[in-house]
């Protein structure tokens, strides 16, 4: 009968939802942090002012222009801001995550407020550029609304959610630090996680080799040495140390 064949377990990883894959979802972040940082480059409000009071050059313009940056000073910053969170988002690990989706979620917030507050007043946005166009600060005019701030708040909202979602999609994700990557070594004798190759041996667990290393097949054997025999020391002679008797001498 032959032996039984062992069998290895492999741990499969769970599939990876749309929304939850990495690339997905920094690039999402991304396009909304750069569509709030284009809206800011458009033309937030339109000032009508007397045309004595802005100039021909400014009259031909319909009323005086006033951009986003220039309504809204902060936003331009944020958006920056959410575009570097989320871009580092796709090599933090578990802890730092959290601390990025924190500052997203505060530029986000911030983005939604700055815009909320220029549809809320835009006659109070527009007092520096009209300030600046007229020299008179405090006055009382018409001032339309484009659609631009709309789009901000929209895309700000939109990013505060793709915020929300880096936490649970990040369970998803790779490791890619040291402290992450040890706890996904799984056990002795497995095969690592998400792959059928066999996980790397634990040098803690690793077999110590008993037996001594037969010696490379390029290099020749010594040749045994000769042995010299040793020739025997004849003993010595004993000698006694007592005196012979002396001859009796002749009378």
């Amino acid at each position: 009968m032959g032996e039984p064949k062992a069998t290895v377990k492999t741990a499969t990883r769970p599939a990876v939802p749309g929304w939850a894959r990495k690339s997905t979802l920094v690039l999402v972040i991304a396009a909304l942090a750069l569509a709030v940082f284009g809206t800011t480059t458009q033309t937030w409000l339109t000032v009508h002012l007397d045309p004595a009071q802005l100039g021909a050059a400014v009259a031909s313009q319909n009323g005086l222009q006033v951009q986003g940056s220039k309504a809204a000073t902060t936003v331009t910053a944020l958006a920056l801001v959410a575009l570097a969170g989320g871009l580092a988002a796709s090599i933090a690990g578990r802890v730092a995550r959290w601390v990025i989706t924190a500052i997203i979620l505060l530029a986000a917030a911030g983005i939604v407020g700055a815009a909320a507050v220029v549809l809320a007043d835009p006659l109070s946005a527009a007092q520096g550029s009209i300030a600046a166009a007229t020299g008179i600060s405090g006055s009382s005019v018409q001032v339309d609304v484009t659609v631009f701030p709309v789009l901000a708040v929209v895309a700000g909202s939109l990013l505060g959610i793709c915020a929300l979602a880096i936490v649970p999609a990040g369970r998803y994700w790779k490791s890619r630090t040291k402290y992450d990557a040890a706890a996904a070594v799984p056990a002795a004798g497995g095969t690592a996680v998400g792959g059928t190759a066999p996980a790397a041996p634990n040098c803690l667990t690793a077999p110590v080799l008993t037996t001594p290393l037969a010696p490379p097949a390029h290099y020749p054997p010594h040749p045994p040495r000769p042995v010299t025999p040793v020739a025997a020391t004849p003993a010595r002679r004993k000698y006694s140390t007592a005196k012979a008797p002396m001859p009796d001498s002749a009378h």
